[in-house]
């Protein structure tokens, strides 16, 4: 039976690894955009980095409402699904910085210059989404 994660069990899930994120986002037609990201969980908030001329970045400057998911494809199931509102910065140091260290995260710290030197440049958003709302549950097919 699904059990509820806890506040740190969710927390601890999706800064596990390699997990990506689904993110949702609000089209100017009101029609959901959903994107695969790498990401970061920062106390509260849900920070990335994409470009703002993407379908994501364009939407996310224009309605910060989103929602993400975070799963464990694998028996007996977990996921968590973050809402919340995003805001973003085209602040270069910060930038380098989140971009740096999302890098590591998802291909180690050898090439973390690297994916600050590509994605911490102008063109490129950095988004923080506070977390409002959190579904997490743990071994949903037990």
């Amino acid at each position: 039976m699904a059990e509820k994660m806890t506040d740190e069990e969710w927390r601890a899930f999706v800064s596990d690894g390699t997990r990506t994120a689904k993110l949702s986002t609000v089209r100017a037609d009101g029609s959901p955009h959903v994107a695969p990201i790498w990401f970061l969980l920062d106390g509260d908030e849900v920070v990335f980095n994409t470009g703002k001329d993407t379908v994501k970045g364009r939407n996310l400057v224009r309605d910060g409402r989103v929602a993400l998911c975070v799963d464990d494809d694998r028996p007996p199931f977990d996921f968590v699904v973050l809402q919340g509102r995003a805001r973003t910065s085209e602040d270069p140091a910060d930038l380098r910085h989140w971009a740096e260290r999302i890098g590591a995260r998802y291909m180690g710290e050898e090439r973390a210059a690297e994916f600050g030197a590509r994605n911490g440049v102008p063109g490129e958003l950095l988004v923080r989404v506070t977390v409002e709302k959190v579904l997490a549950q743990k071994a949903v097919a037990d």
